[in-house]
């Protein structure tokens, strides 16, 4: 067993022995989850799904509540409305305020609130005149902050803005309604400083207004409705799913059982057959009984890459929003078998064994696909989409889907690779097939690499050996370098169905073909590495380089996660890289070089140094072909003796210098005209930005803060908070206005005081975040509507409230100008609500 299946197998046995022996104490921690733990992925979700105890009798579990006040709405809007969404498919609970009775809200109507994954409040005139009504606002934005509920505010016929201040004819009632109630002896002021706050946070969300012809409205909020339950909470699953219904029902017969008891299901199975797609779908088919859930991916090469610790503190982060909480592994195993009691494990392996030692409470053999739809699923990626081959290559059909042993990995690479070619081809390709046992996975998927021209070819073995989970686009700067045509290559590759790019441009990968690429470098020279062209594996890389066996084969290597090399073995000399003349990739994490480096870098493109040591002893370190630099934990200034040999790279186009906290101004950044990505997060005693920004007239993204606004707890007892560390930063230049190309400018968590005045040019500044930037006091308003590009902006914890009310009023004005773009603002609480600055 591998180290890291070995420790989560550690995990999960005591996860199990935990939660078993507290099956019925599901009211501590996050209770009633249901996780699913893959060879590649892991799914999570926790806390509290309709049936658990706490809510056991308080409703069912809807897509969408709505709130609104009868009075207004019953008949009208909110009757349209609510048969959009029925028509759609949409399970809603509409509150209707007519059946109501006494004063305090009911339970049940509170658990219909928590237990839907979006909130409409309908806020019209006299929505602030109900009690009810307002008391459900509160509950709503309670659970937009706790548990990430979404909420899609509509103003019925009044504004924003007068939501939020209680201004206008909602403000009149609403402060009518104030004052009855002020007479009251039994009133509590405390609720409507509730009210207010909530009124004040919704007023700031992005919504809807119905002004004009509301049957249009209530298509486009229907249509929005569908893209947030599909973005937010299914697994993103292939279109071409075939065969797979069978499947699902024999497994939900046994994840479908109403016991609190913790439940585990294991899902077996060779590589390549579906285990992953079909936890996927039975994910998506349980999801909506659960407040929280997590989708982790490839928990293998994860816990390889970053430790089991890494996966925990995402489980914890998704499931419980508590960041941080595990600091190494035994913590976390302990941590979340606290935490997490009632759950729903499905764990999916290629090794039943694993599942015995486990001792999981059922157990799927996931089999081959039939004739019949192994045929189908070929189709469809052979004929685009059809679920059935052409009369001309029926008989071609049936004989490669023969030979495929009813393996869908193997049904779609192949059908991709033949999608589109003549018959000459196909018979080829099926001769091929034929000297090697249908079930040899590897040498089937072989069969498309070879199909491959050679700059694709070093494209996939990039990724199979270094960059699955990397953004592609990083990785393109060296590709491109290389002359690899990394915008081409990567289409190839995806249309392939070798690979595939996720949501945040990250690199994605089977694991068989990971391995096949693998594979295909070990047998470049089966027993010596050294002669390997990449070394992905630290252990081994240490040996060949501590043994000077370094070749000119190495292209690329990694030894930045070598458990072997002890804090005093990290040191490496020019010698030992003296023969690596074709290096293009080099990895390394707090090493030290030191010697005459001439000719053995030349060829450099990418360069990772994280915690690169303060002291430079290395000469002739020539790195002019360098794109990307990475010297993120650094503790470097900008007197650092590297930056003589770094500022000959005049072709950089990435630079990652986050976290390097002892770096005080960007004086060297003059050197890099051809600089698109500049990364400058916390480096928290950063005084100045070099002016010299801007020469770099390509710069695309810009990022000069924390992209979180993070508050840290001052003693046990202490109500007070106080904001994490922030950068010194006091100004951005003037000349940053120039950066006409720039389309993300991230100031977050700085201590800016005021927008450069040529802001306005950015024109194709997409996203502007300024997130708990508190020193910030000017934001150049009639500038800003220049911003014609603009999709996001963010101004959350804005301190000056004239300021925010200023940009508030301008919604309208900004929403003229840039009519198709999405802009979200987010402002804290008005003084007068404010329990922290």
């Amino acid at each position: 067993m591998a180290e890291s299946e070995a420790e989560m197998h550690r995990l999960i046995k005591k996860r199990k022995t935990n939660a078993s022996g507290n099956a019925e104490g599901v009211d501590t921690g996050a209770s009633g989850s249901m996780t699913v733990l893959t060879e590649t992925d892991f799914i999570g979700s926790g806390s509290s799904p309709t049936e658990t105890n706490n809510n056991a009798s308080t409703g069912n579990c809807y897509e969408v509540f709505l709130s609104f006040r009868g009075l207004d709405t019953r008949h009208g809007f909110t009757d349209h409305l609510y048969h959009g969404l029925f028509t759609a498919g949409i399970d809603t609970f509409r509150d209707d305020d007519e059946l109501r009775h006494g004063e305090n809200i009911k339970p049940e109507l509170l658990a219909a609130i928590r237990n839907s994954k979006i909130s409409i409040p309908i806020l019209s005139v006299n929505y602030g005149t109900s009690s009810w009504c307002l008391d459900e606002l509160v509950q709503i934005m309670e659970c937009k902050n706790s548990n990430k509920q979404i909420v899609l505010p509509i103003f019925y016929k009044v504004k924003p803005a007068d939501v939020r201040y209680q201004t206008g004819r909602f403000g009149e009632a609403f402060h009518e309604r104030e004052s009855r109630l002020r007479e009251r002896s039994s009133f509590d002021p405390t609720t409507l400083e509730k009210w207010k706050s909530a009124l004040d946070e919704v007023g700031t969300l992005k919504g809807y207004e119905a002004l004009g012809y509301e049957a249009e409205l209530v298509k486009s909020i229907v249509r929005g409705v569908l893209s947030e339950l599909k973005r937010k909470f299914e697994l993103v699953i292939s279109k071409n799913l075939v065969g797979i219904d069978n499947h699902v029902s024999r497994v939900m017969e046994t994840m479908d059982n109403k016991s609190h008891a913790t439940l585990f299901v294991g899902i077996h199975g060779m590589g390549g057959i579906g285990k992953t797609t079909l936890a996927k779908v039975i994910y998506n088919k349980l999801f909506n009984q659960f407040e929280h859930r997590s989708f982790i991916a490839d928990v293998r090469e994860s816990s390889k890459r970053n430790g089991i610790h890494y996966l925990q503190n995402k489980l914890v982060s998704d499931i419980l929003n508590q960041k941080n909480e595990v600091h190494d592994q035994d913590e976390g195993t302990n941590f979340i078998s606290s935490k997490f009691k009632g759950s729903k494990i499905i764990i999916t392996s290629r090794n039943k064994k694993i599942l015995k030692q486990i001792g999981v409470d059922y157990t799927y053999d996931h089999s081959e696909m039939d004739d019949v739809h192994s045929l189908i699923l070929f189709s469809k990626h052979a004929f685009r989409r059809r679920d059935s081959p052409s009369k001309d290559f029926k008989d071609l059909t049936h004989e490669v889907v023969s030979l495929t042993g009813g393996l869908p990995l193997s049904l779609e690479v192949l059908g991709s690779l033949l999608c589109g070619e003549k018959p000459e081809f196909w018979r080829g390709t099926i001769d091929k097939l034929k000297i090697m046992p249908c079930k040899e996975v590897q040498e089937t998927l072989k069969i498309s690499y070879e199909a491959l021209d050679n700059e694709q070819k070093q494209i996939f073995l990039d990724i199979s050996c270094f960059f699955i989970g990397t953004d592609s686009r990083i990785a393109s700067y060296m590709w491109d370098a290389c002359c690899f045509f990394p915008k081409e290559g990567i289409e190839v590759l995806r249309f392939m169905s070798l690979i595939k790019i996720g949501d945040d441009h990250e690199l994605q990968m089977h694991d068989h073909l990971r391995d096949l690429g693998r594979t295909i470098v070990r047998q470049e020279n089966p027993r010596e590495p050294q002669k390997h062209s990449r070394l992905w594996d630290p252990k081994e890389a240490f040996k060949v380089l501590k043994r000077n066996k370094g070749t000119d084969k190495i292209e690329a290597i990694d030894l930045s996660k070598s458990k072997i090399a002890k804090r005093d073995d990290n040191n490496y000399t020019a010698e030992q890289f003296k023969n690596l003349t074709r290096l293009r990739f080099l990895s390394m994490d707090g090493a030290h070089l030191s010697g005459d480096f001439e000719h053995s870098m030349e060829e450099l493109k990418w360069l990772q140094w994280q915690g690169c040591p303060t002291s430079f002893e290395v000469n002739n370190f020539h790195l002019q072909e360098l794109a990307v630099l990475e010297l993120h934990g650094s503790e470097i200034n900008e007197k650092w003796g590297g930056w003589s040999f770094f500022k000959m790279a005049e072709k950089l186009k990435y630079l990652d210098l986050s976290y390097c906290r002892s770096l005080e101004n960007t004086d060297f950044l003059s050197a890099f005209e051809k600089l698109e990505v500049l990364i400058l997060i916390w480096c928290k005693r950063l005084k100045r930005i070099d002016a010299s920004t801007e020469d770099t007239e390509g710069l695309l993204h810009l990022e000069l803060g924390s992209s979180r606004a993070l508050h840290l707890a001052v003693g046990a007892d202490a109500g007070t908070e106080r904001p994490v560390p922030r950068f010194c930063l006091g100004e951005l230049p003037a000349e940053t206005g120039s950066l006409e190309n720039l389309e993300i400018l991230d100031i977050s968590v700085s201590g800016i005081e005021e927008l450069p005045s040529g802001i306005g040019s950015l024109r194709k500044l997409r996203e502007l975040c300024a997130r708990d930037c508190r020193n910030l006091k000017g934001i150049m308003v009639e500038s800003m509507c220049n911003l014609s590009s603009l999709r996001s902006l963010d101004f959350y914890t804005l301190q000056e409230a004239p300021i925010a009310a200023g940009l508030s009023f301008q919604l309208n004005r900004f929403g003229r100008h840039l009519s198709k773009s999405q802009i979200a603002f987010a402002f804290p609480p008005s003084p007068s609500q404010a329990t922290t600055s």
